[in-house]
């Protein structure tokens, strides 16, 4: 197998590692292009033992330069920060497990310290044992250890572990976004669990809540507010797709595109709600094509 087919076998998982390392589609794909460029360099191919270790072991080293190189603008970000959303099809099967993609998990990572997000990753997600995972991050296999745990304490409940059909959450999300835009606050009194969030991150681009809402109360009083203004879930266009895992829509409105995603608990109440406004997080996103 020639250098150029040995790496695009390896290239979605790559692109899948870096996703979750990073949160963002476009910085996932460039470090997997990154990754073949190096691999195409090195004249790499049939001469190494095992190309993916390799594959891996760069982009996980490409991944925590690019961690370090964006510090201070992630420090500096305004708002609340969300990951650049996954966006697939409704009538596509998943690419991803939602539980691997959520935007709970993902918050959840970010929390990590970088070591600890590539150990976490590598070892849970693609099952990379401790040794190639000490090889590809120039530490000991103890101290891989050791960070694994670590992650998995912080992260432990962040993965949704129940199960509730996809048709299911499709009309949770649709019966909120029509009461939304009806102003039905008992309808969505009764869509949301009590101790639900919602997260809203324009990136200091497009006005958005400067930190989260906690709270059935809290969530309710924003929308309230945002629709009193004008500004709720009023689109000339919406598209519902499946967002990290879970039904959610795309929303055209004068501004621009808004993603919103909808994760459950397991009562089937929506637990979570995540607006992503920034501009420079959706231009991979389909425009809307269905009149609201």
């Amino acid at each position: 197998m020639n250098e150029t087919a040995v790496f695009e076998a390896q290239r979605p998982r790559l692109t899948r590692l870096a996703y979750r390392m990073l949160g963002s589609v476009a910085a996932a794909e460039d470090v997997a292009q990154d990754a073949w460029l190096r691999w195409r360099r090195a004249g790499q191919g049939d001469s190494v033992a095992d190309p993916a270790a390799w594959l891996v072991r760069t982009t996980t080293r490409l991944c925590l330069d690019r961690l370090r190189a964006d510090k201070a603008a992630r420090a500096a970000y305004r708002g609340p920060w969300l990951p650049e959303p996954l966006v697939e099809d409704l009538g596509q099967d998943p690419l991803e497990r939602a539980e691997e993609v959520s935007v709970a998990f993902l918050l959840a990572l970010q929390r990590l310290s970088p070591l600890e997000r590539a150990v976490f990753l590598l070892h849970e997600v693609f099952d990379a044992d401790y040794a190639a995972i000490a090889a590809a991050l120039g530490r000991n296999e103890a101290t891989c250890r050791q960070l694994a745990v670590r992650a998995r304490n912080h992260v432990r409940d962040a993965r949704p572990r129940f199960e509730i059909a996809q048709d299911q959450l499709l009309r949770l999300a649709a019966a909120f976004i029509d009461a939304s835009r009806r102003g039905d606050i008992a309808a969505l009194t009764r869509l949301l669990a009590e101790d639900a969030v919602l997260i809203s991150d324009g990136g200091g681009k497009r006005p958005a809540a400067l930190r989260p809402m906690i709270g059935r109360e809290d969530v309710l009083a924003l929308l309230e507010g945002l629709r009193s203004r004008g500004a709720g879930l009023e689109a000339s266009g919406i598209r519902l797709a499946r967002i990290n895992g879970f039904p959610g829509a795309i929303f055209a409105w004068d501004g621009g595109l808004q993603t919103v995603t909808f994760e459950p608990d397991s009562a089937g109440r929506i637990a979570a709600i995540y607006i992503v406004r920034n501009p420079e997080k959706l231009a991979r996103c389909p425009w809307p094509t269905i009149d609201p």
